[in-house]
């Protein structure tokens, strides 16, 4: 966690920087770049790293302290600044004038207003303390519009700076972080995905004021600690129970194209006798981005024993579903070997999988038995910002995995 004094120390270079004469170009874009997205009426706040070489350029979003979601293209001519991440068929197009960045993030959905300045620190995000203690696990009570009754809000401290993250059945938001200031600690996420800006007030009773605003707009919410939200009766969703099946004795089948246009279906000879991790997955989805390395990961570490990964992607638009840049793009990205099937757009997954029932979030994962039943699932997957929720999220899967390969 970086020092309540080095805030100090680049608030007040930032400051003596407004009252300097405006500066001539960068000699070099490299560096960390201070900025904010414009989403929603929302300014979220977020860092950018560049590094140049001659005219390309390239660079790469944060996750809290860990670098993400890498560009895959880009340069900077006369100017003008471009770069490409393929993984979520994204840009950002912008002008650089002096140490200063206007542009714009686009993404399929959502065109972001940006803006930058090279290696200054906005003032708003210097905490000032003295800061109440909130670390720990909350729960936030709501209805959503997936059936839950409640999020988890996990929170780790240090004096006055915070990292957070909104934990729902279908992921959570990626680490949110920042400091206290004014009262109000104000954290924030975006890393070219799931933007966020949540500002944090502890009350007297207790209990935590919410301010999330996201791509939905801006919601006031409260969190409450989990022995408060037991006696009322209220829990976040069990990702084990969201989703299931009609009839776990007919065995699950999914029949659909590969990136050859080759149909690949459960009854193929590959499948025969193994256990068969099925993942319902988009390559738009950020807890998809989350889950790709790790069953990457498992399926390197079992596949000799019998384990077959097998992803179901859906996509958002026609477009995609034609011409699969992003899908492509995600699987370089995370080096998959396992299988991926391109099975069709999200508003098809209800006729493409009839076998499912109530699956509406992203990522869903059905575990299939030597047999070709489903003996578990799991709905949503966790960030490195859920902290102890992430490892056991990643336990889970390998002990479901572990236990269907040991049977006969």
């Amino acid at each position: 966690m970086i020092s309540h004094r080095y805030w100090l120390v680049a608030a007040t270079l930032f400051a003596m920087s407004l009252a300097l004469p405006a500066l001539a170009a960068p000699a070099s874009l490299t560096g960390v770049w201070n900025a904010t997205a414009d989403v929603a009426g929302a300014s979220i706040p977020f860092r950018l790293e560049l590094q140049q070489q001659d005219g390309a350029v390239s660079g790469h979003f944060f996750d809290g302290p860990r670098a993400t979601t890498p560009s895959t293209e880009g340069a900077f001519v006369d100017g003008h600044l471009h770069l490409e991440f393929s993984s979520y068929a994204a840009t950002i197009d912008a002008t650089v004038v002096n140490r200063t960045l206007e542009g714009v993030y686009v993404a399929p959905k959502h065109t972001v207003p940006i803006h930058a300045v090279l290696g200054a620190l906005a003032p708003w995000s210097v905490p000032s303390g003295p800061a109440p203690a909130i670390a720990g696990e909350w729960i936030i009570p709501l209805a959503s519009e997936k059936g839950e009754a409640a999020w988890r809000l996990i929170i780790t401290q240090q004096d006055e700076q915070a990292e957070a993250t909104i934990l729902r059945v279908d992921g959570d938001t990626g680490t949110l972080d920042g400091g206290y200031r004014n009262g109000a600690f104000r954290l924030a996420h975006f890393a070219g995905e799931r933007p966020g800006l949540l500002v944090i007030t502890a009350r007297p009773d207790h209990t935590l004021a919410l301010t999330l605003s996201d791509y939905d707009g801006t919601r006031q919410l409260t969190a409450v600690r989990p022995a408060v939200a037991a006696r009322q009766g209220v829990a976040p969703a069990d990702p084990t129970r969201h989703t299931t099946v009609q009839n776990r004795v007919e065995p699950f089948r999914f029949a659909f194209p590969d990136l050859s246009g080759r149909l690949i279906s459960n009854s193929d000879a590959r499948f025969h006798h193994k256990v068969v991790v099925v993942d319902v997955m988009g390559s738009w989805c950020p807890n998809c981005h989350d889950e790709a390395p790790y069953l990457q990961a498992l399926y390197a570490r079992h596949h000799q024993q019998g384990l077959e990964v097998v992803a179901l992607d859906f996509e958002q638009t026609p477009a995609q579903m034609a011409d699969p840049g992003r899908l492509k793009a995600f699987i370089q990205r995370y080096g998959l070997t396992y299988t991926v099937l391109l099975a069709g757009e999200t508003k098809e997954v209800s006729a493409k999988l009839p076998q499912a029932v109530g699956l509406n979030a992203w990522p869903t994962t059905f575990f299939l038995g030597r047999d070709g039943r489903v003996r578990a699932t799991h709905v949503g997957f966790t960030s490195p910002g859920s902290g102890p929720r992430d490892v056991e999220t990643r336990r889970e899967v390998e002990h479901t995995v572990e236990t269907l390969l040991a049977e006969k």
